[in-house]
This record gives C-alpha cells, structure tokens and sequence, in this order.
C-alpha cells in the first residue's frame, strides 16, 4: 500500500520549499559592488562616515568598516529597489560614475541575489577634494 504526500517525485527541487532574502544580505551585495566603481570615494554622507569612524573605534563595535552605510534597500519575493548616497572623488564624470554604480550593483544584486532591480536611485551627496582630509579621521600629534 502506498501513501500520497502531495510530493511529486522528480520535481524540480526549486519548487520544494522557498527562499528568503534578508534586507542586510541585499544591501551588503549592493555596497560591496559600489566600492568595485572607480571614482567612488565612500558610501553615505560626510555626516554618516564621521559617526561610523567613531562607531569603528569602539572595542566590541564589529570589525571594520560597513559596507551598508549609505544603502537602503527594499526586498521582495521576486524584486528590488536601491537607494545609494555616495561621495565621488573629483574630476570625475558623476554621470559616468552613477551608471557604472547602477550596472555593477544590478548585475550583482541579480546574480547573487536572484531578485530583479526594478531601481538603483543614487545620491551624490559629497565631493572628495584632492586636499581634502576624511571626516572623523584623527591627524597626527607629531609629525
């Protein structure tokens, strides 16, 4: 005697459960793929990069930088959209800079993920200046 269990045998095994996709897990794929543009200098506000110096130089406060700074992520089942703020370094094409950003993170967030990116939205927020030192960076006593 046979028993039914509503499992077809030789099912594909993508139909036998489902997979969900953290927020962090998007928007960790996302600001890594950012950080692969040249003419990026940072992700998130002068403001934002400040506190997280500050944050990074906390004993138990994780180890280095965030990569999710200045990311913001929406996830779905199927779809994802985007929110980055970032800082360019200068003398280079934001326009050119913005796209190559949006490419790197579709292509990424599609391949990793699995989700289509409906938007990558991106935020010029800064200028780095050659002269310029980092916020939130301590300078030397001594030289």
């Amino acid at each position: 005697m046979t028993e039914k269990t509503g499992v077809k045998l030789g099912a594909a095994p993508a139909s036998r459960g489902r997979t969900t996709i953290a927020d962090v897990v998007v928007a960790k794929i996302a600001g890594m793929a950012v950080q692969d543009v040249r003419g990026v200098y940072a992700l998130g506000s002068g403001f934002a990069r400040s506190m997280g110096s500050v944050r990074e130089r906390m004993p138990g406060a994780g180890s280095g930088k965030s990569v999710t700074r200045g990311v913001s992520v929406e996830v779905g089942e199927l779809q994802a959209a985007i929110d980055l703020e970032i800082v360019v370094d200068y003398g280079v094409s934001i326009t050119d800079v913005a796209g190559d950003v949006r490419e790197n993170v579709i292509s990424a967030v599609e391949r990793m993920a699995g989700r289509e990116v409906v938007e990558v939205n991106i935020m010029v927020s800064d200028v780095k200046l050659p002269d310029e030192e980092d916020e939130g960076e301590e300078r030397p006593r001594i030289q």
